[in-house]
Order: structure tokens, then sequence, then C-alpha cells
């Protein structure tokens, strides 16, 4: 995991936060030394590391410049103390704090994992050879099964979403937003919308949705890849179909043949299981039939299409200033012709 020191403009105001911390019965000293660094900058929250009394501690907050109504830290913060007790791979939520005075935005403090997380290449503690991946790739499915696992009724989860009609709102929610922040015509959109709409599959019993299942938003043990130790970015999860998550975690799962989906990709080294290899085993361990993921896998794509075109549309608007995304209208019309390979069960 990246961490940094943190950015310039995203300071935080470490006086009252010592103050809030002491108040709150995390630590004893007031005039106790604080160290914050910054974890490597994604497209939403921001996430620090606290340093203080020889703890670390892992803070979130929206960015600086997040609108009032956006980025819940309260429902987070929420959810991962219901989900932790019974799937303590998500990290252990301590305090959750919105006044003023002490940050300019609500913010929660949780528990830090100590472990890696593979996004660009592999760590250099795990072994250089073929079983580390397929070790990689049975982890990630097996702590998804897990989750899945969970009784939503049994242990109050049930209120943290509303399963009936998960699927068909999600599928026309993403639709609308493409389609809000579209730039470019791209011949496949209009067909895939269309067969989205209109070959909705039942869907399965509920379960937690985590709705970003995905290796980079995963940690692992420093020195054993078939061990995870960590689920993070809980902000989306919810109650649905479980079969939304297996797609995602699919779609993400590029292969060596994968044109550029403008993700950092990892799963295309040699030892990793393919998107196939891979739905096998989900349903080997978890028993659910799988015979429709030709359709998660299809909106799996469109999905990021539509996270990377968000993006874009703010780069091509000014809102965001960052050269790096000027390109992504090319990989976006590539994960459109996935979209269209997976329709076609060109993929699985």
């Amino acid at each position: 995991m990246n961490i940094k020191p943190v950015r310039e403009g995203e300071e935080l105001n470490e006086v009252s936060l010592k103050t809030f911390l002491q108040e709150q019965g995390l630590i004893i000293d007031i005039h106790s030394e604080l160290t914050v660094s910054q974890f490597s900058n994604g497209f939403s929250n921001l996430t620090y590391l606290l340093n203080i009394e020889d703890k670390d501690y892992v803070l979130r907050r929206p960015p600086f410049a997040a609108p009032k109504r956006g980025h819940d830290m309260s429902r987070e913060y929420n959810i991962l103390s219901k989900v932790n007790p019974v799937f303590p791979l998500a990290p252990k939520p301590y305090l959750y704090c919105e006044d003023p005075a002490i940050m300019d935005k609500h913010f929660y403090i949780m528990e830090k994992k100590s472990g890696v997380v593979i996004d660009k290449k592999l760590p250099d503690t795990f072994p250089t050879n073929n079983e580390t991946g397929r070790e990689i790739s049975k982890a990630v499915i097996d702590s998804l099964v897990e989750l899945q696992k969970v009784d939503i009724t049994e242990n109050g989860l049930d209120s943290i979403g509303k399963p009936e009609g998960y699927l068909s709102r999600q599928v026309h929610g993403w639709i609308k937003r493409y389609n809000h922040s579209k730039t470019d015509e791209i011949s496949q959109v209009g067909e895939i919308e269309d067969w989205l709409l209109k070959n909705m599959p039942d869907s399965p019993s509920p379960t937690i949705v985590h709705n970003d299942f995905k290796l980079n938003n995963m940690m692992f043990s420093q020195n054993d890849p078939g061990k995870v130790v960590g689920v993070f970015d809980w902000e989306l999860a919810t109650v649905g179909d479980p079969l939304t998550d297996l797609g995602a975690t699919l779609a993400y799962w590029a292969s060596a043949e994968d044109p550029d989906m403008g993700i950092n990709v990892v799963t295309n080294q040699a030892g990793f299981m393919s998107r196939k290899e891979l739905l096998e085993y989900y349903a080997k361990v978890s028993g659910r039939d799988v015979s429709q993921i030709d359709y998660y896998l299809t909106f799996g794509f469109y999905k990021l299409a539509g996270i990377l075109q968000q993006i874009y549309y703010r780069w091509k608007k000014n809102e965001i200033q960052d050269d790096r995304f000027s390109t992504l209208n090319k990989p976006i019309a590539n994960l459109f012709e996935l979209a269209v390979n997976a329709r076609n069960k060109r993929i699985l």
C-alpha cells in the first residue's frame, strides 16, 4: 500500500485532531507526537495514516472540495460497525465525528490492517512462481464467498439497503450516469443498453454487496499470497444481488488478451486463473447458479466504462486538471467492445 507525505492543500488540523482523540479515549497524552501521512490518491475519499503513541490508525474523510451532501462517511462508518463483527476482513471502526471545530468535513477513524495490497505488480515478498497467482485467485473468490455467506437478516444487515429491485436500479442508474456524462459517440453503447434492459435475469437471494470488490481493494498477508487480511472501501456497500459483485470482479480481472481497460492490471501475468477458471471456482465453492453470468459480466464492463466516463467528462469540462485522464476515451471504447463480447458469450 503506497503511503506518502500529505499532499499540499489536504493537510489536517493536527491540534484539533489530537484533542478529539484524547477526549474520545483513543490516546492518553495530548502532547504525544502525531505523525500524519497519506495513502495514494484514488478517485474518491481521502485516506490518512495516523501514528501516535506507537499505534496506527486510518482516517477517512471526503475530499476538501466535495459537496456537503456527498461522500457519506456516517453511512460507511455504520456499515463497518455492522459488517466487521461478522466479516472481520472489514476494518473495525473506532470513532466518527462531524464536528466542524475538529475538521471541515465529517470523518471516521478505523483500525489499520497490516499486509500488502496488490495493484501494478506482485509484492517482492511473494514467491516467484505460477502457484502464487493461483493462490491469490482462489483467495479473492474465497473472501467474496465468505462475505456472501453472512446472514443479512440474522445480523441486522438487511437495513443497509433495499434488495428488492436492486439489479434493476443498478442497471437503470448506470445507464443514466453514463448518458449524463457522455462525450463521444460509441456505436456499441445503444445496443448494449437495450440488451441490458431487456434481458435482466431474476436475482438470487440477496446478500451483502460490497459494490467494488476487486483485487486492489484487498490486503494480503505479507508472506502468504493465499491469505487475505483485509477488504477495504465499503462506501458503496449495500444488500442486493450477489452476482453483481462477481460480475464486477470478473470484469476487473483482465487477461493478457484484453485491450487497455484504463486500470492497473496484474492478473494478466502467468499463474493467475483466467476469468473462466475464476467463475468455475466460484460456482464450486459457493454452490450458486452462475448460468446467467454473461449478463453480469456485460454489466460489469458497462459499469466500469461508466466510472471512467464520469472521470473523463470531468477532465473534458476542466473540473479535473490531470492529463492522465486525457486518453480515457480509448479504454472506455475498449470496455464497450468487451461488453459486446461478454454479451455474445465470447469471454467466458
